[in-house]
């Protein structure tokens, strides 16, 4: 290979990856450094935490996805799947991912195809966003904005949690629930919406 075409290759591949690394410094690793008090540095964020490392993957494979044709679905897929035996965070390229998901420890979180998470939304490990069956379209839950899910949930089904809620940890969702709330239990119950404890 000549020469010049070796350094065309290498300047492309490193512009590459400054225009990613910009992408992580604004979302994805300022999300860790501002929700995460055992972040000391971006480059330990950026080389250390599996959330970056997982949607790094999804970022590139979500677009290889949506281009509908079946080699690179296939190798979207097959990129999801390298990122979970690295990561432990599956994270299906179909499912549609706001800026500034934080994935915190993150073992075990699986996000589904139809899955649609906004912006600034925090998992913790074990999270599953999933769906309840076999049923086709639609499966899997919308996350609205500033969303906080706790440890080990499960959130099955096509519903929408609404925007700055809180899904405590082991919480089992199977239904709506309204912007500013807080869910707790088997299976999840309100217990505070808009800063006001909810009775029975």
């Amino acid at each position: 290979m000549p020469l010049k075409q070796l350094v065309l290759i290498v300047a492309a591949v490193l512009f590459a990856k400054v225009l990613l690394l910009r992408w992580f410094w604004r979302h994805e690793i300022s999300a860790a450094m501002e929700r995460d008090p055992a972040a000391r540095s971006t480059w330990e964020v950026l080389f250390l935490y599996p959330s970056v490392m997982a949607i790094g993957f999804y970022r590139i494979a979500h677009p290889l996805h949506q281009l509908n044709w079946p080699g690179f679905r296939f190798i979207a897929r097959w990129m999801s799947q390298y990122a979970r035996g690295w990561t432990g965070i599956e994270i299906h390229p179909g499912a549609v991912i706001g800026k500034g998901l934080f994935i915190d420890h993150g073992m075990g979180v699986v996000i589904g195809e139809t899955a649609i998470i906004g912006e600034n939304v925090t998992l913790f490990q074990g999270v599953t966003l999933g769906g309840t069956g076999k049923e086709k379209g639609k499966r899997h839950p919308t996350l609205g904005n500033n969303v906080v899910v706790g440890a080990g949930a499960k959130v099955l089904g096509s519903f929408t949690i609404g925007n700055n809620s809180q899904i405590g940890a082991n919480a089992v969702v199977v239904q709506e629930v309204p912007p500013d709330s807080v869910v707790v239990g088997v299976p999840g119950k309100i217990v505070r919406q808009n800063g006001k404890r909810v009775t029975d």
